[in-house]
């Protein structure tokens, strides 16, 4: 019989307070066993998965986003690293994508700032002629890669 990692376990290993393990648990992002006295055990590589949500929200993705893809995760063996990296490769385009917006906004505003809205020639914001119109509504410029 598997005697497996109590919920207290889990929170010390993870740094995760236990009502919010059992929350990720109502989510299907854990499932652990019962032992014969009805109390949670986990697998060691639920300390895996629990640290992925963490990381992962950190991100900004959201619990179905995450849960969505743990889905894929076997149930009843701990995951291998070709597991990981099928979800990895998943998380990869979106997170791409994240990095070239908050790196255009990085770098959009840091020129702005910079130059004071004394030259409109230099503003890294400015849409002469309402040029970003034909790009979609909202902060093209940002939102999408420039071209210029």
């Amino acid at each position: 019989m598997k005697i497996g990692l109590s919920i207290g376990d889990l929170a010390a290993r993870t740094g995760l307070s236990v009502s919010a393990i059992r929350f990720y648990e109502t989510r299907g992002l854990v499932t652990p066993d019962r032992n014969a006295g009805g109390q949670r055990r986990f697998e060691r590589s639920d300390i895996r998965r629990l640290s992925f949500v963490m990381i992962a929200q950190q991100m900004g993705f959201t619990i179905d986003q995450i849960a969505g893809l743990l889905k894929s995760l076997p149930a009843g063996r701990t995951p291998t690293q070709a597991d990981w990296t099928r979800i990895s490769k998943q998380f990869r385009k979106t997170l791409d994508n994240r990095i070239a917006v908050l790196t255009r906004m990085r770098d959009n505003l840091d020129g702005c700032i910079g130059c004071g809205c004394l030259s409109l020639k230099k503003c890294q914001l400015y849409n002469r002629d309402d040029k970003a119109k034909a790009l979609g509504a909202g902060p093209r410029y940002i939102l999408d890669a420039r071209t210029d």
